[in-house]
Formats: structure tokens, sequence, C-alpha cells
């Protein structure tokens, strides 16, 4: 959405100052689609779905979480808007996740009640951290909660990490594209996503909400790979909570390849995780979806 690009754009220039320079469609680099390919919700968007094989497509919001807490709820509202008039028009290949207002939490836990339950929406998407915190952070809980009562998951997706952990861990003697590239889609904000969702598990979240579900992509952001270290680094007599994390995981999680479409990955997670824990998902416009049919 325009709008909340707009609002968002401060934050996210402070978070990662050499994006637009690293996924410029001009330079040819993969996961840099053209503004017109994001915002299309019609003609060309289903068009590059039949030619991918691809029936239903779940729409979604970029910058939300980037959003001042001020204008946050009025222009996060209006692109959810947006999302549900592309639905209304395509309901047989399009549904929707909800963007959510989290620098305004309760807001953001309204929102996400009025897009479920007037919408039509089939849960939300949240793109990493807000305000350097992560959801388990008590002033989030209204978000969880809600998220855990309309019996709807959370889609935890890959956002910047904080500044401090790009400046340690990611740019050194770089060149601005490749630190931001590696800050991002090649490492940092997956493995930021992934100490996002351990995050949520050590701190008792899915104590406090048992049933409530969460969608992780890219074959569940290097987690499954990790799970039985996880397990022996962490037994239940260190955590303290009602069950393993490979239980909550097994149990609360569902993974996606998000474009990765890569056999032994896939074969690993079947062992792993189970196929009942898996769902499909093509990481469109990011990546193509060329790879779909040959994949499956």
């Amino acid at each position: 959405d325009p709008a909340v690009r707009a609002a968002a754009a401060p934050a996210a220039s402070e978070l990662s100052p050499h994006f637009g320079l690293a996924y410029d469609p001009a330079g040819g680099l993969p996961y840099s689609p053209p503004a017109e390919v994001l915002m299309d919700l019609a003609e060309r968007r289903i068009a590059d779905m039949d030619a991918g094989g691809v029936t239903m497509q779940v729409l979604s919001c970029l910058s939300a979480q980037q959003v001042p807490a001020d204008v946050a709820p009025a222009l996060i509202r209006a692109a959810n808007d947006r999302a549900a008039a592309a639905v209304r028009a395509y309901p047989d290949r399009f549904a929707a996740f909800a963007a959510l207002p989290t620098t305004a939490p309760r807001a953001a836990a309204a929102e996400l009640d009025r897009c479920v339950s007037e919408l039509g929406f089939v849960g939300t998407m949240i793109f990493g951290r807000t305000d350097g915190e992560f959801l388990d952070v008590p002033r989030f809980d209204p978000i969880l909660a809600k998220a855990a009562a309309l019996d709807v998951p959370i889609f935890l997706h890959p956002g910047v990490p904080p500044r401090a952990v790009t400046e340690s861990n990611y740019l050194g003697g770089l060149s601005p594209v490749v630190a931001t590239r590696l800050q991002t889609s090649a490492w940092g904000w997956h493995q930021e996503t992934a100490v996002h969702f351990l995050h949520l598990v050590l701190s008792g979240v899915l104590d406090r909400y048992p049933g409530l579900q969460f969608i992780l992509g890219h074959w569940g952001e290097m987690i499954p790979f990790y799970l039985e270290r996880i397990d022996e680094a962490l037994p239940q007599r260190a955590t303290k909570l009602q069950r393993s994390f490979g239980e909550y995981f097994r149990q609360n999680v569902h993974i996606a390849p998000s474009g990765l479409f890569n056999q032994a990955q896939l074969q690993f997670c079947l062992e792993t995780v189970g196929i009942d824990r898996m769902v499909f998902a093509v990481d469109y416009p990011f990546a193509g979806n060329e790879g779909v049919l040959p994949f499956f």
C-alpha cells in the first residue's frame, strides 16, 4: 500500500539505508519485483498465478510494523480495506492476511478482530519486530490474545534486524549491496525470525495460549534443522515450560517453503516436522511462480 509504505519509510530507511539500492529492480538481482507488480491486485497477478499453476493466493501488506503509532491505525485499516476489495472481486483466487498497526497494540488487536470477523481474513502477517521489540513483550499481549481467541494464525514473516544487530553482524567492510542482502534475504532476517519465535516460546506465550498457531516460511526459518539441538540445550528442567520446544514447534507451527524449492530441505522437513504441519507457499512476487509445478 503506497500510504503505508510512505509512512513507514523513515523507520525503514534507518534500519536499512541501502535497501532501495540492494533491491532495485533495475539491478537484476533476485527478490526485486517492480512496484507495479507488488501493487497489482487484479488481472496481472492472476495471470501470473495461472502461469504458475497457483489457484489461490493470500494477500498481505508490507511495512506495517514501521508505521508510527499516531497514524498507523487509520492507514493500515485503509490498506486492509483495499485487500478486502480485491478478495470480494476475486473470491475464488484471493484470500487475505490482516496487516496490523503493531505500534499501537490495542488498535492492532481491534483491527485483527475487524478483519477476521467482518472482512473474512484468514489470519495476520507480522513482519519482524516493532520498535525493536519481539511480540513476547507484554504490550503486545492483546494481539496474541485476540489471535488465540479468533483461532487464526500469525504468519511471522522476516523483518529487518535492529540497526545495532546489523552493525555488529552484517556490515564490516562489505559493499552496501552485499551488506544489505546479507542483513536481509541472504541470512539476517531469517535468523531474526527464528530468534523471534524462540522468544515467543521460551517466554511462555504458548503456555498462556496453548492453541495459538504460527506460520513460519522458508522451511521454518532454520528452526527445523536445529530442533534436536534446541531440545538438548534447553530441556524443560531449564525452561520450566509445560512442553519441550520441539513439541511446541510440532504442535503450534506450520512451515512453508516460501519459494525455496529444494528437495533435500523438503525431505528433511517431512521427516522432522511431518506433512500435516506443512503448507504450500511460493513467496510471490519476490520469487516467481515458475518453479512451482516442477517442484510439487
